[in-house]
């Protein structure tokens, strides 16, 4: 078996020095975008690499063209950066270029996850049952463990919790790499993952892995069967994304629609979780110019089937569902910007708990020896959040430290978003959806 993978291994990368990717950045062929074009071999997961390689730039993909059936992959991108405009920055043109053209290595580089190590930090990976307080319980134990938590995502969703967390020595700065620390770290933090939930498992990962985090994130959650429907009354069925699954029986394509609104990074949300599902994209058209955004894929199983049954349906339904709504931050955005320290993150969360606000989501990150953190709260017991309770927190922690994105009533579920809040918050609110009629033929 060892043999014939490395004989694959050597056909892909001839094949590859055969027909090198080809990368073309036109800047005049749109009038509002940059269309970025990409051509090359085919091989599996090769689309997912290419818009992860545009998310991570944070690029908005406004329209797509996607065909992949036989032996080559032709893509059409249109981007442009966060505020709307054209990409013009020529480093950023350049990183596209080499992360995407003849000096690309995908196979070996980017198409596996966690492959690299690291001795600058220690990753962690969570998952378990969400309920109020729980990163302030896991970060007080990272303290206590004299444990710096540097960088950390965490995602909520459908009464479930998941986090990728990068942690350092206290006294080092680097990776803890003592064996018995590390399972001490990690049969604490299961503990707490646990909590008294004894129907559903916790688990958790110690290494010194390097990983892509949101995608990693989505893994987790798939994994951990979030996309099984639990009624939490965040989201009714209205509110929902419109996902449809259809079989075109001539070409032997499932053919899935996704109606939703649109907001960054919603395409690497949906190409991941079918790459994950082990579903191959032939073909896709992707239209997000307005508030909207309408994904079409034709799609089959790596065995070369469609979607066979009913069941099968509505599990790449719910399960696209809810790689959409993962990323949906219902609650009231702060940003905390100050000089990082060991148990930074504990003290935040800690007032946040003791104040009575649950964290929904969380970004965590140290630039240049500062702490630049971005959490979404909701009153654990679902009202509004108060504006006393935000402005005594930021009392304690600090005016200028901590700074509020909207207002708190934005943070009930179905109110409607201030500017500064659209990109995520109450993503799929008074919306209705039109069903998918029409399959297109390409020819």
């Amino acid at each position: 078996m060892s043999f014939s993978h490395d004989m694959d291994d050597e056909y892909e990368k001839l094949i590859r020095r055969m027909n090198p990717p080809r990368v073309v950045i036109d800047n005049k062929a749109c009038k509002n975008a940059t269309v970025i074009r990409v051509d090359s071999a085919n091989e599996y997961g090769i689309l997912l690499e290419v818009v992860q390689v545009l998310t991570d730039l944070n690029l908005i993909v406004t329209k797509a063209y996607i065909s992949s059936d036989g032996g080559w992959f032709m893509d059409v991108f249109n981007v442009t950066d966060q505020d709307g405009n054209k990409v013009t920055d020529e480093e950023v043109l350049e990183y596209i270029q080499k992360s995407l053209g003849p000096e690309a290595c995908f196979a070996s580089s980017m198409r596996s996850v966690g492959v690299k190590q690291s001795t600058d930090h220690t990753a962690i990976e969570l998952t378990g049952s969400d309920r109020p307080g729980l990163l302030s319980e896991v970060s007080a134990v990272l303290t206590n463990l004299k444990c710096n938590v540097v960088s950390a995502e965490v995602w909520t969703h459908n009464t479930r919790a998941a986090s990728v967390m990068h942690v350092t020595d206290e006294e080092t700065g680097l990776a803890v790499t003592d064996p018995q620390r590390l399972a001490r770290i990690k049969e604490l933090l299961c503990n707490v993952l646990k909590g008294s939930n004894k129907t559903r498992g916790a688990r958790t990962v110690v290494s010194h892995a390097v990983t892509h985090t949101e995608r990693r994130l989505h893994q987790m959650m798939f994994a951990d069967r979030d996309y099984e429907r639990v009624d939490d009354g965040l989201l009714d069925d209205n509110q929902r994304p419109n996902v449809n699954v259809v079989n075109w029986q001539d070409k032997d394509y499932s053919v899935v629609t996704i109606r939703s609104k649109d907001r960054p990074k919603l395409l690497f949300d949906t190409v991941c979780t079918l790459t994950d599902m082990q579903y191959v994209v032939f073909h896709a058209s992707i239209d997000a110019e307005g508030p909207e955004a309408y994904q079409e894929y034709y799609i089959r199983h790596i065995d070369g089937s469609p979607v066979k049954s009913d069941a099968e349906r509505q599990r790449v339904i719910q399960c696209l569902e809810a790689a959409i709504e993962r990323r949906v931050s219902e609650g009231l955005k702060l940003e905390l910007c100050t000089t990082d320290r060991v148990g930074l993150l504990s003290d935040v969360t800690r007032i946040f708990r003791e104040n009575s606000l649950t964290v929904t989501r969380a970004e965590v990150a140290t630039k240049a020896g500062k702490a630049v953190n971005t959490f979404y709260v909701r009153d654990a017991s679902g009202y509004p959040v108060d504006s006393k309770t935000i402005e005594a927190i930021r009392q304690v922690i600090g005016q200028t430290i901590l700074k509020v994105k909207g207002s708190p009533e934005d943070s009930k579920p179905g109110s409607e978003e201030s500017p500064t809040r659209s990109l995520f918050g109450g993503l799929f609110k008074s919306r209705s959806f039109v069903n998918f009629k029409l399959i297109r033929s390409y020819s």
